[in-house]
């Protein structure tokens, strides 16, 4: 009897295997954004962005659609010296920007980490840790006893006074500092420096990375009118008519457009997306910092990826279609699928498993067959798959809702740069869905957000004169 047990183990293995890969396949297809599923999110998506710019519904929705108080675009004249902070992961960037005309100019920048403990501190503990840094970069370039103009990348959601006054909303990509939300951040910051006393500095506006994005861009493209990041997080910025943001309120406004922060991360808070998400999204959501929050973000950004793919391949290891059903213990732990290792394993050539080979044995996973790296191999296409046409659909819908017959999307982020097939599935996927007779493309933010916000601050000064 215990051999007939053993024997009908090993044949009932045996098939498992054997159906392996069409059972990873067919498992896979809830992962798949159908035409049917990629209009209704366009529709939604539409629906939402609406509600958010509408006095009405804005406090309720949850695309916020927050106003930037940006209303002028980089003309490629824009000449002087300028500082640029960029704040939006567990790392920021101190830039120096000589603006010459014509589109010409020099930088110079460095990347600063955020020590763990500050990211989930004080408010006081991260700008006085971002101060310093700036006072340094300032000291080390020989500009600490000029006052320049500096413009704030900050790339959390931000309800915006005016151009150089946000508040907060709440902490996204694992930070979490007290005293912050609801305060106005660009005071904070000058708080920190005032507390030095050694620098002086001069805040000409505040945007997050997307903001940023669109304005580096439109430096060189002037038609670009969308900015995405597809990064650690994700979010998108376009320019809107004033009429229809009517959360703009300026008096004696004499110009036509403003640009709106969509903050799309937070699509589907509300439910709406329940029907593209899946047990692993809602098991991504159940273990964050900030349940129930940035839905959609967690099906797009960097931040998520990684965990995402980890959550199936655990899943299939676990009924024994991936290993033999031999899993090991980092592939078991949350946080050690990096996104990274996704765009590793889709660079490798089809056929070879070099690069998947080398995540998996990393992961203690050496006994991988040629079968289990080609199901791996499919397993992140299917979840970066999904993100690239979450994004697109995404950026569809605001090139539709403009209306403008080219339109040039800059976008940035580690997703979209790093990633080998990102671009490709982005432009396809918008092609199908743009409305006829209009023409897009998509322009990679080589410089990041950055040198968008010098550029925000040398336009703002560009006006004031």
């Amino acid at each position: 009897m215990e051999c007939l047990n053993i024997c009908f183990g090993r044949k009932a293995h045996q098939r498992v295997t054997e159906n392996a890969t069409e059972y990873i396949k067919e498992q896979c297809k809830e992962l798949e954004l159908t035409d049917e599923k990629t209009k209704r999110f366009m529709t939604t998506l539409l629906e939402e962005l609406n509600h958010g710019l509408k006095k009405e519904t804005h406090a309720k929705a949850d695309i916020r659609c927050y106003v930037t108080y940006v209303q002028d675009l980089p003309n490629g004249k824009e000449t002087g010296k300028f500082l640029a902070l960029d704040l939006g992961g567990t790392n920021f960037r101190v830039l120096l920007i000589h603006l010459k005309g014509e589109n010409d100019f020099e930088m110079l920048s460095k990347i600063y980490a955020i020590p763990k403990n500050i990211m989930v501190g004080t408010g006081k503990q991260l700008f006085d840790h971002i101060a310093e840094c700036l006072a340094n970069f300032m000291k080390e370039h020989q500009v600490y006893k000029e006052r320049l103009p500096l413009g704030f990348t900050f790339s959390f959601p931000l309800t915006q006074l005016g151009l150089t006054k946000g508040l907060l909303v709440r902490w996204t990509k694992g930070f979490d500092c007290d005293g912050v939300v609801g305060e106005d951040v660009v005071q904070l910051l000058k708080d920190a420096i005032a507390r030095r006393g050694d620098v002086g500095i001069q805040v000409m506006g505040i945007l997050n990375d997307s903001t940023g994005t669109l304005m580096s861009c439109a430096h060189r493209k002037h038609n670009c009118k969308i900015g995405v990041i597809v990064g650690t997080g994700s979010n998108a910025c376009y320019v809107e008519k004033v009429e229809n943001a009517e959360m703009f309120d300026v008096p004696n406004n004499k110009k036509s457009h403003v640009l709106i922060n969509t903050e799309w991360g937070a699509f589907g808070d509300n439910g709406s997306l329940e029907f593209v998400r899946t047990e692993f999204d809602r098991d991504i959501d159940e273990n964050s910092i900030n349940r129930g929050k940035q839905l959609q973000e967690k099906m797009i950004s960097g931040m998520y990826l990684g965990e995402l793919a980890r959550l199936v391949i655990q899943k299939f290891t676990k009924s024994g279609h991936l290993f033999k059903g031999k899993g090991s213990d980092l592939l078991y732990k949350r946080g050690q699928f990096f996104t990274k290792f996704v765009s590793e394993i889709e660079s490798d050539k089809p056929g070879v498993y070099t690069n998947c080979r080398e995540v998996l044995d990393e992961l203690g996973l050496g006994h991988a067959t040629d079968e289990d790296c080609a199901n791996v191999r499919y397993i992140c296409e299917c979840v970066s798959r999904r993100a690239a046409h979450l994004v697109s659909a995404g950026i569809a819908t605001l090139i539709n809702k403009m209306g403008e017959p080219v339109v040039t999307v800059g976008v940035d982020g580690s997703v979209y740069r790093f990633h080998p097939k990102f671009h490709d599935l982005m432009m396809a996927k918008i092609k199908q869905y743009v409305n006829p007779g209009i023409s897009f493309d998509l322009m990679l933010s080589e410089d990041g957000s950055g040198r968008g916000a010098a550029l925000v601050a040398a336009v703002a000064c560009r006006e004031n004169s």
